[in-house]
């Protein structure tokens, strides 16, 4: 694992949180459920408190009787338990990714791959569905990793994009975003790619926005099943108050992870010197890391 020191962000490194604590991998991973439908596709934080934070994890099952969220639970950065939420009703197909909703405590967006989102509430282990909606439509092959929201300047903006694939880059998207009505304003668009992973690559397989609207995006190399995986991750541009992104020339990359896939960031501080990061490493689980 190689971090690049970039100011503020320097400190962003992957946690891994190996469940039970004594399965701890020997690269500081720690695991949350082994196998395929054990993998993170989308984290957030739901509470801090005296070194515990407690995380609501999204995963991209498919199947009915297949987990689709969980509470995870680490105590100086350790993990020290898992807990299954029930959703209620139509359950959601390939959740990729979580994401708290500003100034609503409690609530949070999650998006599945093929465009539908799904906004919730999480009180202890009770999970509520308060509504859906489908992002704006994009391009046909468009299939969906990242979700994010920020307010810039008083305004609510959404930001989400389709993983890209090899030749085809990312598509990153951004929009004003109403929560009251799950509805989206004027939609702007970009390409985005980075240089490494080079083979098997998704250029985008999660984003977050800092305090001050810097978009760190992940992106990793999934060559099947039964990997091996490579992630890097980058500091890739500016959220402007108009909601458009702004990148910069080259991506920053700010640290690379060879043999995990990761699908999941959210930031742990406001200037995102603390993350935790999630894996969806398929046959070989999910795991989470602080760094």
């Amino acid at each position: 694992m190689k971090i690049a020191n970039l100011g503020v962000i320097s400190a962003l490194t992957l946690a891994a949180v190996a469940f039970p604590a004594t399965a701890q991998a020997d690269d500081g991973w720690q695991s949350i459920g082994e196998g395929m439908t054990a993998g993170v596709s989308g984290i957030a934080v739901l509470s801090r408190h005296a070194g515990r934070i407690d995380a609501l994890v999204v995963r991209d099952n498919k199947k009915p009787g297949e987990n689709r969220a969980l509470r995870v639970r680490l105590k100086g950065g350790k993990v020290t338990g898992a807990e299954p939420l029930e959703w209620p009703g139509e359950l959601p197909v390939d959740l990729e990714s979580v994401e708290p909703v500003p100034g609503r405590p409690g609530e949070y967006i999650a998006l599945a791959s093929a465009g539908k989102g799904f906004h919730i509430r999480v009180s202890g282990l009770c999970l509520t569905v308060l509504g859906t909606f489908t992002v704006p439509k994009g391009d046909a092959a468009d299939n969906y990793e990242s979700f994010a929201l920020k307010k810039v300047d008083g305004r609510l903006f959404a930001v989400w994009a389709d993983r890209g694939q090899d030749a085809r880059p990312a598509t990153l998207y951004s929009a004003a975003f109403d929560v009251a009505k799950l509805t989206f304003g004027a939609v702007k668009s970009l390409p985005f790619r980075v240089s490494y992973p080079a083979k098997d690559v998704r250029h985008a397989s999660d984003l977050e926005i800092t305090k001050d609207n810097r978009v760190l995006i992940t992106a990793a190399s999934d060559p099947g099943d039964a990997g091996p995986f490579d992630s890097a991750v980058y500091a890739a541009g500016t959220l402007r108050a108009d909601g458009s992104i702004t990148l910069t020339a080259t991506p920053v990359k700010i640290g690379d992870y060879p043999g995990h896939k990761i699908e999941a960031l959210t930031c742990l501080t406001d200037s995102c010197g603390r993350v935790l990061y999630g894996t969806d490493d398929e046959q070989g689980g999910g795991r989470v890391r602080i760094g």
